[in-house]
């Protein structure tokens, strides 16, 4: 069936490529009011979002920053079903898709990390998700995503250096009736979604939202004939809006999520081939609730944002990607968050609007993370000892346990004066945060080692047990204060068109990394070996590596220059919205694998320079109908001072991060009107990225590739049938390249997907 499916699919892709974009030079036609209205739900624009209501102090286009929101619209016509979906559509905004989705790297303006902190903040209906391995879930009924570029530091606080994404969902108060979607498409992917809207009166509305994911995969592992990336996914959301008075708006939403994947499809550069012995897999579970609590008494609205949020995960790996028995590691981790932000603001006189909030979080982590050594593992250890040696089994467990409790609190104020028209912009926080980390390192294993005759003495077999059980503590506290200054002039009276300039600090939190920690183990095992094994005279005693040298890593500091603006023309039919930006970035965190070993370190590099340019354009054309949007980002990031192991980095472009971003689409709405056929909507678009440096030297790259996507969409008034492609012309790319144990690793990306999806209103 999958095979036959993939075949129509092929056929249906090569005719639909040519169609879509011949389709956006096909005449116009009469449209009516309802096509206008959904050109309006697509936009792709930069500034400020005015409808985020709780943290705006300013109108839309006026607060001096880069955005780009994408309406619910083009989420369906784009197949977006994650935030990684909106990588590339936002310029210089890329979250490559590879590993599981544990793996929520995101790198904006040549900022990020692959591991630990990220620089991007998430909020979810006014949560924050502080956990980047939460970050990456199937989305239903979004009503707009909001991508925020730049320090967003003033108003949020940690670890959005690079930037801010808000997703909203619907509101039961906006919507009401049954929505149904279902899709299948490539791989045997399966999407169904069922959600229920409706008011109990005119102050209370809920919803109740369900959907379920289902994938065979599209990567092979070799070694046993599977694919690897199996995934099913399944998710609850309840959502309740409450506004018992005119002034008064109460709303919580309740969600749960329940992951089953593979992934890690990682293929050795030596071969070409994914082809791995031992099981690699993802499983979470997470629960969040979110209330919202909005108040207008007067001239002053106070705002209260509660959540508690819950995650249960399991990575566990193939760490060494080989059909050899090297070594295992699973990570178990509980986790639980808890975070209140009271926001106030209001305004003073005509000109002055103003903006304060007070937010605290407390977020507790336990982690298990054993790593299992197997019998080709154990031979490499066993290689090192100088004397005929023996291990006491086929494999032993290097246990590593943490405690992580993370702790913090901020204050913070955003002003702006509108003086004719001029708008200023100053903001100032103060982030105090504590983190510590309590770990418990054991394992019991030993070997028998047969010593050489010695004066007389015939040889022997000495049996050498070793049982570590090591613990320790350590803690860190960190205190930022971050400044904001922007200013804005209005080219006309409505303000609709401006420039505007900008300075901002940005703060990406320091910690402590844990997969250090089996290297830290097997080196204490080592130490407890050697001596009495080694040859005469020999001081084979390694030097043990310090517990909190070597997990922890400072934060990371940037200040982010910024000149840009916002031109609407042709009554609104075209808006062109550009800015240039410098960033300096101090103690940039970067992750690093040893040349031996188990585990990845997070350092920090000395000083990185980062500028750029961002363009974005949305185009009413004269012919009715058709709308065009079109985003191009550029970075130059690089090494200022970096040194490691004896090389100096500097002037090299920092890996992981692309050069060019860049996306382009056409919509084309086809009215029909006859019978039940309403409307047909085209869509042809293109998204790219690259030049991306795999590693600090440079030597291994991804070049630019392009590709090419499209849909085509029939309107049948209360369901609607679309046909969607990705990667029309199965371009081959990489997503993803490591360095482990010596050994290269490439993650490809996905090859060319199809399918077909029908959403139902009633």
């Amino acid at each position: 069936m999958v095979s036959n499916f993939a075949q129509v699919m092929k056929s249906w892709n090569i005719l639909a490529a040519a169609g879509l974009w011949s389709a956006a030079a096909l005449p116009g036609h009469a449209m009516g009011s309802a096509a206008t209205t959904e050109w309006a739900d697509t936009t792709v624009t930069l500034g400020e979002v005015g409808v985020t209501a709780i943290k705006s102090t300013t109108a839309a286009n006026v607060t001096a920053a880069s955005a780009t929101t994408v309406g619910s619209a083009q989420v369906e016509r784009l197949n977006i079903t994650a935030i990684k979906g909106v990588s590339d559509i936002a310029p210089n905004f890329y979250i490559p898709d590879y590993g599981s989705r544990m793996t929520s790297s995101v790198y904006v303006r040549g900022l990020g990390a692959r591991i630990d902190q990220p620089v991007v903040g998430l909020n979810v209906d006014n949560v924050p998700y502080l956990n980047k391995d939460n970050f990456d879930f199937d989305m239903t009924d979004v009503e707009r995503i909001e991508v925020l570029r730049g320090p967003q530091s003033t108003l949020y606080g940690r670890n959005t250096m690079g930037g801010q994404v808000n997703v909203f969902t619907l509101s039961p108060m906006k919507v009401q009736g049954l929505r149904a979607r279902v899709g299948y498409g490539s791989g045997n992917t399966l999407r169904a979604a069922l959600a229920g809207y409706g008011k109990l009166n005119d102050r209370l509305g809920m919803s109740l939202s369900g959907s379920y994911m289902h994938t065979d995969g599209l990567f092979r592992n070799d070694y046993n004939g599977k694919n690897c990336d199996v995934e099913n996914q399944g998710s609850l959301r309840w959502k309740t809006v409450w506004k018992p008075s005119a002034t008064l708006s109460i709303e919580n939403t309740a969600s749960g999520n329940l992951l089953r994947q593979g992934g890690y499809p990682y293929a050795s550069v030596e071969t070409g081939r994914i082809a791995y012995n031992d099981t690699c897999f993802y499983r979470r579970t997470s629960l969040n609730d979110g209330l919202t609590v909005e108040w207008r008494p007067g001239a002053v609205t106070l705002s209260s944002i509660t959540s508690v949020q819950y995650i249960n995960d399991n990575m566990t790996l193939d760490q060494d990607f080989s059909p050899q028995d090297v070594f295992t590691l699973t990570q178990r981790k509980h986790e639980w968050t808890f975070t209140q932000d009271f926001v106030a603001k209001g305004r003073a006189g005509e000109h002055y609007s103003w903006l304060a909030g007070l937010f605290g979080f407390y977020r507790s982590t336990d982690m298990k993370a054993p790593v299992t050594m197997q019998k080709d593992g154990i031979a490499q250890i066993t290689s090192k000892i100088p004397l005929p040696s023996k291990w006491n089994g086929d494999s032993f467990v290097l246990h590593s346990d943490f405690d992580i409790p993370v702790k913090g609190a901020a204050l913070y104020h955003q002003g702006s004066w509108v003086s004719d028209r001029w708008t200023f912009t100053f903001g100032a926080r103060l982030d105090v945060e504590h983190t510590a980390m309590t770990y418990n390192l054991r394992t019991v294993t030993g070997l028998s080692v047969t010593m050489p005759p010695m004066g007389g003495r015939p040889s022997m077999t000495v049996s050498r047990d070793v049982n570590i059980d090591e613990q320790g503590r350590m803690s860190k506290t960190y205190m930022e204060f971050l400044p904001k200054l922007a200013v804005t002039y209005a080219l006309g009276d409505d303000s609709r068109s401006n420039v505007y300039a900008s300075v901002s600090k940005g703060y990406k939190s320091g910690g402590y990394n844990t997969q250090m920690f089996s290297d830290i183990l097997t080196q204490m095992l080592m130490n407890q070996l050697m001596p009495s094994n080694a040859k005469p005279g020999a001081d084979a005693t390694t030097e043990t590596l310090d517990p909190e040298e070597v997990s922890n890593y400072r934060p990371e500091k940037s200040w982010n220059y910024e000149v840009g603006t916002h031109l609407d023309m042709m009554d609104g039919s075209l808006t062109v919205d550009g800015s240039l930006f410098l960033i300096r970035c101090r103690d940039q965190q970067l992750t690093v694998f040893p040349d031996e070993g188990t585990g990845r370190r997070m350092t920090n590099a000395g000083r990185t320079r980062s500028m750029g340019v961002e363009i974005a354009s949305r185009w009413l054309t004269p012919v009715e109908g058709l709308s065009v949007n079109a985003a191009w980002g550029y970075t130059d990031a690089r090494f200022r001072s970096y040194r490691s192991g004896g090389v100096d980095y500097r002037g090299k472009v920092i890996p992981y991060a692309p050069q060019h971003t860049l996306f382009a689409a056409a919509d084309y709405v086809w009215p029909i009107n006859r019978g039940a056929l309403k409307s047909v909507t085209f869509n042809a678009n293109c998204r790219g990225v690259g030049r991306i440096m795999w590693d600090d030297e440079n030597t291994v790259e991804q070049p630019f590739y392009a590709l090419a996507g499209g849909s085509v969409a029939m309107d049948f008034g209360r369901f609607n049938i679309s046909l969607w492609g990705e990667n029309l012309t199965d371009t081959q790319y990489n997503t993803f390249y490591f360095v482990s144990m010596k050994h290269g690793f490439l993650q490809s990306g996905k090859p060319r997907t199809a399918g077909v999806t029908v959403r139902m209103t009633l």
